[in-house]
């Protein structure tokens, strides 16, 4: 019996007593101790055992400022003369009763397991902190009216719901009958030329383009008469955008006399009422100004940003994009082309709303469309863009980086 009690660490002061056998005290409480069995010395009534029970979840602190008052209540650790020994308590294990004093506190694995939680907590806010902000593109523009930054959102917005209506089926030229794909190319490839040399904005160009597309889709032409749609389209858009506009005899002249004045007014009417006068459409130009802005570009990245979508207005199967997609599938292949590696920003994603994984098809067409510029009979893009007003652009190396994947 006095062998099981020496192998318990944890003990209760006890007060000592002429009764004791020598001046052997019991070690001070250090850990929490289990109060299973009591000697039957020490008569405690029912209601302090659930106490003491309760308090096996405590500190060791909260267990010594509890303790002396509760004896000195109730007195219940006084010696008893009529026995030998004073009152041992005997230590009973929580779980598996082995008596160890290095098993892990209840306590404590409570609070390893709050810290554990603060700990994933703080990682989760660090990603957060981490992670690339959306750059507001407007905020350096608030005090200019030009910019109305109050209702930019809502116009890009608006542009975005509307643009699926100026937009036509890559695959209309099937009913034409005397005109295909190829004549349409050669047609757009020449007015890049004449854009250029009336230098015009480039928004005409854009809009010259859609006119084109919507009258054919809607209108038989033959082939002799192609050219004279395309002069037709350019006189309405310079008349829509520009300030200093061409007049009907420079586009005639333009033509090589090909046609007279009055076939171009007829045409202008005929086109006019064929597309109900609606010039207001969004070309991938309105787009490639928002989108330029998010990406932070630079003039280079700006010209071989225009370069790439100039490409894709040749090419007919490049109608099945709407502009908004061609103009951020634009930037992103110029971006990497000029770093050769994919860069496609947050802030870029926000504003135009479109993934890496969305822009890749029509990416790596413009890539394509790039590498093959140069050669063939339909140059018009390539060699206005390679000259020093547009600071060489078509010179740039393609992100051939794309096609491999």
């Amino acid at each position: 019996m006095e062998g099981s009690k020496e192998n318990c660490v944890p003990r209760i002061p006890l007060i000592p007593s002429s009764n004791l056998q020598g001046p052997r005290m019991k070690p001070l409480l250090h850990h929490r101790l289990p109060l299973g069995n009591i000697s039957q010395n020490v008569n405690m009534p029912h209601s302090q055992v659930n106490k003491l029970d309760l308090s096996r979840k405590c500190t060791a602190h909260t267990i010594q400022h509890h303790f002396p008052q509760e004896t000195k209540k109730q007195n219940l650790l006084a010696p008893n003369p009529s026995c030998k020994l004073d009152c041992d308590i005997v230590d009973i294990d929580d779980d598996d009763g082995d008596g160890s004093d290095d098993a892990v506190p209840v306590f404590v694995k409570h609070t390893e397991a709050m810290l554990d939680e603060i700990d994933k907590i703080e990682e989760v806010e660090m990603e957060d902190v981490e992670e690339e902000p959306v750059l507001d593109i407007d905020a350096c523009d608030r005090k200019d009216p030009l910019a109305v930054v109050e209702y930019i959102d809502d116009i890009y917005s608006f542009y975005k719901d509307i643009e699926n209506s100026s937009c036509v089926s890559p695959n209309y030229m099937t009913s034409q009958l005397d005109i295909n794909e190829r004549m349409r190319a050669i047609l757009i490839d020449w007015l890049i030329e004449v854009h250029y040399k009336f230098e015009l904005l480039e928004e005409t160009l854009f809009l010259t383009v859609n006119l084109i597309d919507r009258f054919l889709e809607r209108q038989a032409v033959i082939r002799n008469k192609l050219q004279l749609v395309g002069v037709t389209a350019m006189l309405i858009a310079c008349k829509y955008e520009e300030v200093t506009v061409p007049t009907v005899e420079d586009f005639i002249l333009i033509t090589d006399k090909a046609y007279t004045r009055n076939e171009v007014l007829d045409m202008e009417k005929l086109m006019m009422n064929i597309l109900q006068f609606k010039l207001s459409m969004p070309t991938p130009y309105m787009f490639m100004r928002r989108f330029l802005k998010a990406a932070h570009s630079d003039k280079k990245l700006e010209l071989l940003s225009f370069f790439l979508v100039e490409l894709c207005l040749v090419e007919c199967k490049m109608l099945k994009f709407s502009p908004s997609l061609l103009a951020a599938a634009a930037i992103y292949t110029a971006q990497c082309s000029l770093y050769q590696f994919k860069q496609w920003t947050k802030t870029t994603k926000w504003y135009t709303d479109y993934s890496e994984e969305k822009l890749l098809e029509c990416s790596r067409l413009m890539v394509t469309f790039h590498q093959k510029a140069g050669s063939g009979k339909l140059t018009g893009v390539y060699r206005k863009y390679n000259t020093w007003k547009y600071g060489c652009a078509a010179k740039i190396e393609p992100a051939l980086f794309l096609l491999d994947n």
